[in-house]
């Protein structure tokens, strides 16, 4: 009975935490999901998190600080201390032994502190600020990326169901061949080699069709990765490759302006700037002097036994005030130093934060081309498996009428595998090359 009370608690268990794992999904649903799911983009989000944390420890820095200290010394022996004979009456010249103090004594100590001025407190208020947008970025940056990755694995998918599809249905067209040229073949109407052709053919199909079903299950795990669930679940995709593609054919994406200050990868390099120009004030800051206040009170106790937890055991009490100063004049040239390394360094991500303006001109420049370009060549493609279909299925009418070789038919079913297939790559390409589009420019259009 206490296994099957186990097993029922496992079994709902399971279905609890299993039921938020979808059974089908749209691209725009596993991009979604994704977001929210994929392990990369919940630590960026995390690192948000942290980064907040540390903007109030920073600002807590300049704010009061109270710590309390009991201190508890017992002498195991107490030192002995020497003084002049004469003060108790002895001989002039000679010294008496004395012990100072009690064996035992305790303290209790609050103190209160309060910073009033320094510079490095104030730089670490702006830089808090600072790497709190650079994690903010970052995750800009990580949701990007995760949904090109989406994108790219969903596409991967869909294509390689498409081939494993294409692959049956030419399995089928050229086994029915086979068999009917078989049949002539053993009437004495047909070479042999028209056999063996179709034979070569139809043993590269099912080796391809092979090769195929075992990268489906790869391409089905890596979304699976990607999308943040358990590599081996099963999830129906929705959508198909051709209406992805066409969905995704707009030309007037081509019409973004290359601003590249709005891209993602341009910020992270303005915020690295500005981390430097942060860096740089630091060092400065370091020459101004800093200046805190503090006050403290406790109570002291003396005892030769334990006694101070007793209610009549007597406690002396105190108390201070105080103002701390610290200045700084000389480093030995310390400070100088760092501060002109600082401003190497500044110099140093200033050009860097031109090149990356550059560099994303240049990448723009190129995804808009390489998207062009698979547009163009997903109608160019379509054309072809349109031409390659009539020229296969002319090319069979005349081996079967007896006025075509086999080796002609070979080759148009060849060309037509091909036309298949790279029509299912531009549709990808399609997909992809937008998707590389948006992620670069960080614009993203509704499909």
């Amino acid at each position: 009975m206490k296994y099957q009370f186990l097993l029922c608690f496992l079994l709902l268990f399971g279905h609890i935490y299993g039921q938020d794992i979808p059974s089908s999904l749209s691209l725009q649903e596993a991009v979604d999901y994704a977001l929210e799911n994929n392990r990369q983009s919940k630590n960026a989000a995390r690192d948000i998190d942290a980064a907040k944390q540390q903007k109030w420890e920073t600002t807590a820095t300049g704010l009061p600080q109270l710590d309390a200290k009991i201190n508890y010394q017992n002498f195991l022996k107490q030192q002995i201390s020497v003084v002049p004979a004469e003060f108790f009456g002895g001989n002039p010249g000679e010294f008496a032994q004395v012990i100072f103090g009690t064996k035992q004594n305790a303290t209790a100590t609050a103190t209160l502190n309060q910073l009033l001025f320094d510079g490095s407190y104030l730089v670490g208020l702006q830089s808090a600020k600072v790497f709190l947008e650079i994690s903010e970025n970052a995750k800009v940056k990580t949701d990007l990326e995760v949904r090109k990755a989406v994108i790219n694995a969903y596409g991967n998918v869909l294509i390689s169901e498409e081939s494993v599809s294409i692959l049956e249905k030419n399995i089928v067209v050229v086994n029915q061949n086979l068999n009917e040229i078989a049949k002539i073949y053993e009437n004495g109407l047909e070479e042999q080699e028209s056999v063996e052709q179709l034979q070569i053919t139809l043993s590269n199909l099912k080796s391809n069709l092979t090769n195929v079903r075992r990268l489906r299950s790869i391409a089905y795990q890596m979304l699976n990765i990607t999308l943040g669930i358990e590599f081996n679940t099963t999830v129906k995709l929705t959508d198909d490759l051709e209406t992805l593609a066409i969905r995704n054919i707009s030309l007037n994406t081509l019409d973004i302006e290359n601003n590249v200050e709005t891209t993602i990868d341009y910020k992270i390099a303005a915020n690295d700037t500005k981390s430097k120009e942060l860096l740089l004030k630091l060092e400065k800051s370091k020459a101004l002097p800093s200046l805190s206040a503090f006050i403290n009170g406790g109570y002291n106790s003396f005892s030769d036994d334990f006694v101070f937890l007793d209610n009549n055991n007597r406690w002396f009490g105190f108390s201070t005030v105080g103002v701390n100063l610290n200045v700084p004049i000389f480093s030995s040239g310390k400070r100088r130093a760092s501060t002109q390394r600082a401003k190497i360094n500044l110099e140093k991500s200033k050009d860097d934060l031109t090149e990356t303006e550059q560099r994303l001109n240049l990448q723009i420049e190129t995804a808009k081309s390489n998207y062009r370009f698979a547009v163009e060549d997903y109608t160019n493609k379509k054309q072809n498996l349109a031409l390659a279909e009539r020229i296969e299925n002319k090319n069979q009418t005349k081996f079967f009428e007896g006025v075509g070789s086999s080796f002609e038919l070979r080759q148009a079913q060849t060309q037509l595998y091909s036309a298949q297939q790279s029509l299912l790559q531009t549709m990808l390409d399609v997909i992809n090359a937008k998707a590389e589009l948006e992620t670069i420019t960080n614009k993203i259009s509704a499909n």
